[in-house]
């Protein structure tokens, strides 16, 4: 499997961009986080790692990205979108506690085998899917 930089610059490459520093230094801060990360939150780090990149920088480098399947964006339904690696990623859905925002990453064989399933029932072929699960965690719930 090619590293993420690697895949990187071949999509720019045959989108006719270059691999700038910034580029690289925002690839690698999301690569390096490794997390679900706003835009926002992102350009924070980049800006402390170099404080000439800026916001905008930072948004066109996430959907060129996003577009490289490098990353994916998720939506956790509080009006703000976090971005997560996805290269060389097993499949994993979502448990985000509404009060908190605090999400957990899970991956369960059962559920996947009946979304097949149920894509297969309505004759659809499964490409891709997200899953979010939205509720309180233990925390919240003590509250």
């Amino acid at each position: 499997m090619k590293a993420p930089q690697e895949v990187f610059a071949e999509y720019l490459a045959n989108e006719n961009l270059k691999m700038t520093p910034q580029r690289r230094v925002i690839l690698d801060t999301l690569l390096r986080k490794n997390d679900h990360l706003s835009s926002e939150e992102l350009y924070a780090l980049v800006k402390k790692r170099d404080a000439s990149i800026g916001q905008a920088t930072v948004y066109r480098t996430l959907k060129l990205l996003s577009d490289a399947g490098l990353v994916e964006p998720l939506d956790f339904a509080d009006g703000v979108t976090r971005y997560e690696p996805c290269y060389g990623k097993d499949h994993h859905d979502h448990l985000i506690c509404e009060q908190c925002g605090k999400n957990i990453e899970i991956m369960d064989e059962v559920i996947e085998r009946r979304q097949e399933q149920l894509a297969k029932e309505h004759g659809f072929t499964l490409i891709r899917h997200k899953m979010y699960l939205y509720g309180l965690c233990p925390d919240c719930r003590k509250k």
